[in-house]
């Protein structure tokens, strides 16, 4: 098998599965907010936030700490490393297709 933890990745490709939270990650990727930040930046329900972002906490794309009564939310890019690996075992395919891709432009172009 492969050697990186499928179920790692399983929790964030379900996290990473809905485009609401893809924008929320967007979002975090630029600065730690509070669940309040979050809202005023979507047109959905506080409680839909928060599940959002329960499902992203679940899926270790995102940490949560408290300041205060505040809880902020902070993104975890260490997260994404096993989506990463998952996804980069993929690449040796596109690598072979380009490099066969390659080779027939060059022999094609050599016998002109």
């Amino acid at each position: 098998m492969i050697g990186f933890g499928h179920h790692e990745a399983q929790g964030a490709f379900r996290a990473l599965a809905d485009p609401t939270r893809r924008d929320i990650l967007l979002l975090l990727s630029e600065d730690d907010m509070t669940i309040g930040e979050v809202v005023e930046r979507f047109d959905i329900t506080r409680a839909a936030v928060k599940k959002h972002l329960t499902i992203l906490e679940e899926g270790a794309l995102i940490s949560v700490h408290a300041s205060g009564r505040e809880r902020i939310n902070r993104l975890e890019p260490l997260g994404l490393k096993s989506v990463a690996e998952w996804l980069s075992y993929f690449n040796q395919f596109w690598d072979k297709r380009l490099q066969a891709l390659r080779v027939a432009i060059e022999k094609e172009e050599s016998e002109k």
